[in-house]
């Protein structure tokens, strides 16, 4: 099919200059009012023209930061949680890393506690390195090692308190745009430590839910949210390496050759784990390239492992373990392996597909 070159194509009509037209702008604004001849380019372009643009952060320069915070602020009602946002740099100094999303990588020092609080975003955490944190998500203490992915769903009481004699950092992903942007955010301050210090190797909800297949009598009712706090490193890294075990006896288990992947899914409805944030791992095997495609919406993605590189609206950046970076919407992206290379990922998608904006292209294909 031929594809028509909107390029040079403008959408915005051009009436002659005079008088009576500046002085019918001049009563538009007077009254609040806005022409949309004026401003349709704006609003509806031909593809997504987002403000937000590609960029990569670097964990070698992320975790110093976060460390000298660690001694200057403290994790108190003041500086509650010692969190920090990663900043598109095309947003205009806020601090989100995409118009939906946000990011931040967050510090907890040696034997301190962040108090409990509740707001109506939906949050997770993600652990590249490290461990001896336990978050009490509605009471449940859960441990957050390395690889595990922890949620903390929308109005449920949450804390983290540190364990060990070392300190402990990750990153948060949030809805905190799209939640500010519509006017739906609440919060509440909780207890000013946490509901329960206990530090066990399983969370009730993952005794409870993760049991392969398996879903309880007692709770039969579909939640809007994953019901289990923490999703293992060992069971997704199992997960992945199978895949291509598979694909290795010539099976069909890989989203293409030599790329595994997995998402996250609320076990009571098969869907995403939060209704606004979808989380995905991927794996590749040294040397794999994937097409470049295009989504509307936005997707952010940290280097769990390994040394390859992404390419962004064609400039190539390399990567290495804990780098982050967010691909906006429409923004073309491939990923590069040079080693095995391991990738944690989230984005707005269930936002854009209960919506019906959701789009995809494919280098060599559409969808």
């Amino acid at each position: 099919m031929t594809r028509m070159d909107h390029s040079n194509v403008s959408n915005v009509m051009k009436p002659e200059d005079t008088a009576e037209l500046r002085q019918l702008y001049s009563d538009f604004e007077s009254e609040h009012l806005k022409p949309l001849w004026t401003q349709i380019d704006d609003l509806m372009p031909v593809v997504p023209n987002p403000k937000a643009v590609a960029h990569v952060w670097k964990w070698s320069k992320l975790l110093p930061l976060a460390q000298r915070s660690g001694d200057l602020v403290p994790v108190g009602r003041g500086g509650e949680r010692r969190a920090i946002g990663l900043a598109n740099p095309g947003l205009g100094g806020r601090a989100y890393i995409s118009p939906t999303l946000w990011a931040a990588i967050q510090y907890l020092g040696p034997k301190e506690t962040a108090p409990e609080h509740r707001h109506a975003q939906n949050a997770f955490r993600f652990v590249v390195e490290g461990e001896g944190v336990w978050t009490v998500v509605n009471g449940d203490p859960v441990r957050m090692s390395r690889g595990d992915l922890l949620l903390t769903p929308g109005w449920h009481f949450h804390g983290h308190h540190n364990d060990t004699d070392q300190p402990m950092a990750w990153i948060d992903g949030l809805d905190i745009p799209f939640s500010y942007q519509n006017d739906v955010g609440f919060f509440e301050f909780g207890s000013e430590r946490v509901t329960d210090y206990a530090t066990p190797r399983f969370s009730r909800g993952e005794r409870l839910w993760c049991h392969p297949g398996l879903r309880p009598l007692s709770e039969l009712k579909d939640t809007v949210s994953s019901p289990i706090g923490a999703y293992r490193w060992e069971h997704t890294d199992r997960s992945l390496t199978e895949q291509l075990l598979l694909e290795d006896e010539g099976q069909p288990a890989t989203v293409e050759q030599g790329h595994a992947a997995v998402r996250y899914i609320n076990p009571t409805t098969g869907g995403d784990v939060m209704p606004t944030i979808r989380a995905e791992f991927h794996r590749l095997r040294a040397g794999t390239i994937t097409p470049s495609r295009r989504d509307v919406g936005s997707s952010v993605f940290q280097v769990f492992e390994g040394a390859g590189s992404v390419v962004l609206n064609g400039a190539e950046h390399m990567l290495e373990t804990g780098d982050l970076f967010v691909v906006p919407s429409w923004v073309a992206c491939s990923l590069r392996a040079q080693t095995q290379f391991d990738l944690f990922s989230f984005s707005d998608a269930p936002i854009m597909e209960r919506l019906n904006f959701a789009r995809t292209h494919i280098e060599n294909g559409d969808r």
